[in-house]
């Protein structure tokens, strides 16, 4: 199949290998493209790649744009601020202390982060916003975003303001013609009539929903017992009154997941402690094809040298997608890194299915798979180059660099 028009202006690239992001891959294929990046054309030729001045050979492999699933923007002014390997709780200290600045240099590190990104090969983000100060960034970029407005309120008395707070940023992010939906930042901080009304909101938009889960021990420490480290930060961090709290005896995901309505895609980050049993718990209350577990490795690594267990995931054929978080919590914000990382710890991950999770899965997960996520006829998912690649082994290298080709 082809949309190949003799009057167009077309381009023709190959490489030794071309992974088309959902498992399939080319041996020195030729795509065609039209001006806008649009795929008119992919020739299978089994690696008999003849010469042509018409197509473009490049040494490496081509991968389709890359989705960072998980990221926070408005956190890039905090880069190299903590300290790593202190633990979460530590963390969400430092955070909660120094994440105020003046909104110029907010805005300034936003859009470096933005540009970085894009420079990346990062064609769209599931953006975390925790206000509206990045929004005019997310407008203006060349990615396409798609912003989680998270709510935050512990305390059922403060479950009316602040999701007021987060339908006013959802409005203005309507009104500035970006993606958005509400959802719960994380079980630790939303209590349970916020979450009601998030779920409300959900079912009435049909909306994407995200939140950070089994991000730490202390988060099941909590709904188990009462008493964690987070309620202690929560307490003496933030001021908020947790006497109201009945612990559930259970874990965290069991406690709340029945808040987050089954017909609505969710986006589980992190998923550091998840285990055999929450996956069946999952799996018995919303289908796993509208769920996806978003691995984050180097923010894990940042902040507590752990990493999820990703052969579990793998084995029960979750859908995983990769973020690379905030430029507080890791060193850059690049997906190819974080495949990297994976690829290090877990030498059975082939890249073609490291491929699939950082393309075509969060384009599925954001739903944007009808244009990103895989090289097929007819999508513009922009077109990366992978260098610096082992072709014998078909493994990523600390070398391996990606540059944009469309």
């Amino acid at each position: 199949m082809n949309l190949v028009s003799k009057n167009q202006r077309t381009r023709k690239i190959s490489a030794h290998l071309i992974l088309d992001g959902r498992g399939k891959c080319y041996s020195k294929g030729i795509l065609t493209l039209d001006q806008d990046g649009t795929i008119l054309e992919i020739e299978d030729t089994q690696g008999a790649l003849h010469e042509s001045a018409e197509v473009e050979f490049f040494s490496g492999v081509i991968v389709p744009g890359f989705i960072n699933a998980h990221c926070h923007l408005e956190l890039s002014h905090m880069q190299d601020s903590f300290q790593q390997g202190t633990g979460f709780v530590p963390f969400l200290k430092q955070v909660v202390t120094q994440r105020a600045s003046e909104p110029g240099i907010i805005l300034s590190a936003a859009e470096k982060a933005d540009i970085l990104m894009y420079k990346n090969g990062i064609v769209a983000v599931g953006d975390i916003a925790n206000g509206i100060i990045a929004f005019e960034v997310k407008k203006g970029s060349k990615i396409d975003y798609f912003t989680f407005i998270e709510a935050l309120g512990f305390s059922p008395v403060r479950a009316e303001k602040a999701f007021e707070w987060v339908k006013n940023c959802l409005a203005t992010a309507e009104n500035m013609g970006l993606k958005a939906s509400i959802v719960p930042h994380a079980p630790y901080s939303v209590s349970t009539p916020l979450f009601n009304a998030i779920a409300a909101e959900a079912q009435l938009s049909d909306s994407i929903l995200s939140i950070h889960s089994q991000e730490c021990l202390e988060e099941d420490e909590l709904y188990q017992t009462g008493r964690s480290g987070l309620s202690d930060h929560l307490r003496d961090n933030l001021g908020i009154d947790t006497t109201f709290f009945v612990p559930t005896g259970e874990s965290a995901l069991r406690s709340i997941l029945k808040y987050l309505p089954p017909e609505n895609h969710l986006l589980l980050i992190h998923n550091l402690h998840t285990s055999q049993s929450d996956l069946d718990f999952i799996s018995s209350i919303r289908s796993l094809g509208k769920t996806w577990f978003v691995l984050c490795p180097g923010s894990n690594l940042y902040i507590q040298q752990t990493l999820p267990d990703v052969m579990l995931l793998r084995k029960n054929k979750a859908q995983i997608c990769l973020g690379t978080d905030s430029l507080a919590s890791n060193h850059q914000l690049s997906i190819l890194e974080e495949m990297k990382i994976l690829q290090s710890a877990f030498p059975d991950l082939s890249v073609n299915e490291l491929t699939t999770w950082a393309t075509y899965n969060g384009a599925k997960a954001l739903k944007i798979s009808d244009w990103a996520g895989s090289i097929e006829v007819g999508k513009r998912p922009g077109i990366n180059l992978l260098t610096g690649f082992s072709l014998v082994d078909k493994k990523l290298l600390p070398g391996t660099v990606v540059r944009k080709l469309n």
